[in-house]
């Protein structure tokens, strides 16, 4: 048998100073040669187990690029292939193989052999890359298509949106519901839209910011559908002719998922949208923004001082929220006191003093952030600026020593200028409050598994007014079963920062328009949104018609 080092000696993944150095790391450790080089960084965990599977002569699949025959994946049930962390490949001969992180784990052997009665021929996969590969295989679609008729059977007799509360957990419509939250958040989904039509009720998700539909339900499902999720998220069942929110918890492979429900009765019936809240967003560090040097050393300028104001401009759905999170996290310290202002509060943050709003009870963002300021707050974020009378509110509490962090709808960062001053707020009090603007754009970011290099043309180059003396080589999208076929996998932002310095205050006082302060922002620095965008399409992050999609 040859040795591990041997092995990765011979593919070129290891030099022999390399594995001197891992050796003796190893003695001192105490730990396997293996797990001693994937902690000095020198193999990743993929490379160590098909390694590994190599030294005892066993196959190693990449299943990212393995024609997975989905046949042999839907001869054992989804629940057996996660119990075990197994996937099943392909059948032939009376054998069915089968991938597997722990290939010496007989009881899964011996279960997908009662199972499928074949021959179980085990190979070795890594544990992420199999983690996915279920994720992506074992869908539920085969069993949301016999709930259907299950649920239109029943609710033939009986109208299911009369049930109430009564519907009990194991009915078809309550599988029918969790199993399409289920495969959303396998999908990594951030919303679910169920939209009634004439004759069915269609289900999408959208994934990276792109609308795909899923599902076509009968309509005999619509009202049993809306009805339990509903009662999941606390909502009035008997109502149907106003729009009402409510919230629910569901726990997905050991985690708990929050998810935001908004419900708008159409001509054909309610249609339900739910926003999935990951929490992990509310944890998530400046440094994971994607912002390049030059922008994040002008925004840390701005959020480390103890007064002003910094706005994050830009569509719904473009990541403000996340932004701001992310700021709070790194301004967040026990000796201050941060209160937020939000509508709805989408995540909760420990440490940190959540309002939400409640018009109907009297509370509104200019109500609140009133009362907050008397709470002696040394931060506050606020969750949007939406008239005159918050904005004036914010603008004074960033002149009396406060850090206030908001949100404003405008297309980039100098119109927020002028949009303040439209909300009819005296313009040398703009100028003097607002200390930073970001725009922000979502892009989808290219699968790094199949995006493939290409040479783009005269055109392309010359609407980003490219002046190099060379041709540069981007990348586009492909697609492979990594990212279902559509050659993106994740986000990415986009930023435009614009720190409101001497000339932009006294442009501000004079009510220039917002081409006189972006002129005068370009001139102190500012990078726009396009140039960006071209500068992550240029080290293969995104791609050009990615680019153009996001920002016109």
């Amino acid at each position: 048998m040859k040795q591990l080092g041997s092995i990765l000696l011979e593919d070129g993944i290891l030099t022999e100073d390399q594995l001197v150095e891992a050796i003796d790391a190893q003695q001192q450790r105490g730990q396997s040669l293996g797990r001693t080089l994937v902690e000095m960084g020198y193999i990743t965990e993929g490379q160590l187990v098909r390694a590994l599977a190599l030294q005892v002569g066993m196959e190693f699949v990449e299943l990212a690029d393995f024609p997975v025959d989905r046949s042999a994946v839907a001869m054992v049930p989804e629940a057996v292939c996660r119990r075990h962390h197994a996937l099943p490949l392909a059948v032939a001969d009376g054998m069915i193989k089968v991938a597997m992180s722990n290939p010496g784990n007989v009881v899964a052997v011996d279960d997908i052999g009662t199972i499928t009665r074949r021959r179980v021929v085990p190979v070795v996969a890594a544990h992420d890359d199999l983690q996915a590969a279920i994720d992506r295989y074992c869908r539920s679609d085969a069993e949301l298509q016999n709930l259907q008729g299950e649920i239109g059977d029943e609710s033939d007799a009986v109208d299911l949106s009369e049930m109430g509360s009564v519907i009990e957990d194991d009915a078809p419509i309550v599988r029918f519901v969790n199993l399409l939250i289920t495969q959303a958040i396998q999908d990594r989904a951030s919303d679910i839209h169920i939209e009634p039509a004439e004759a069915d009720v269609r289900v999408r998700y959208r994934i990276d910011g792109v609308l795909h539909e899923m599902q076509r339900a009968p309509k005999s499902t619509q009202n049993g559908m809306i009805s339990r999720i509903k009662i999941m998220a606390d909502m009035d069942i008997a109502e149907r002719r106003k729009p009402q929110d409510g919230r629910l918890s569901v726990t997905h492979q050991g985690r708990k998922v929050d998810l935001r429900v908004a419900c708008l009765p159409t001509v054909w019936g309610e249609k339900i949208v739910m926003r999935i809240l990951d929490n992990s967003t509310a944890t998530m560090a400046l440094e994971d923004l994607g912002l390049r040097e030059a922008n994040q050393e002008l925004y840390r300028e701005s959020y480390t001082k103890p007064y002003g104001m910094i706005l994050v401009t830009g569509p719904t759905g473009s990541g403000k929220s996340t932004t701001l999170y992310a700021t709070l996290n790194q301004v967040s310290r026990p000796e201050i006191n941060v209160i937020t202002v939000e509508d709805p509060v989408e995540y909760r943050i420990p440490g940190i003093n959540q309002v939400q709003v409640n018009p109907k009870a009297g509370l509104t963002f200019a109500g609140a952030l009133r009362s907050i300021l008397r709470a002696d707050p040394d931060v506050v974020l606020l969750g949007e600026i939406r008239d005159g009378e918050t904005a004036q509110i914010a603008i004074e509490a960033a002149l009396t020593g406060h850090l206030v962090l908001s949100t404003l709808h405008t297309n980039d960062a100098p119109s927020a200028i002028t949009r303040l001053t439209e909300m009819d707020i005296e313009p040398f009090l703009v100028g003097s409050a607002v200390d930073c603007v970001v725009a922000q754009r979502l892009a989808r970011r290219l699968c790094p598994k199949c995006k493939e290099e290409y040479t783009p043309g005269d055109a392309e180059l010359e609407r980003f007014s490219w002046e190099g003396s060379s041709v540069p080589t981007l990348m586009r999208p492909v697609g492979c079963s990594s990212c279902s076929q559509t050659g993106y996998r994740g986000r990415l932002a986009l930023h435009e920062i614009m720190p409101v310095n001497e000339e932009i205050e006294r442009l501000a006082v004079a009510r220039a328009s917002s081409a006189e302060i972006a002129l005068e922002a370009r001139a102190a620095g500012m990078q726009t949104l396009i140039e960006d965008g071209w500068a992550k399409v240029m080290d293969g992050s995104t791609s050009v018609e990615e680019l153009l999609r996001v920002v016109k």
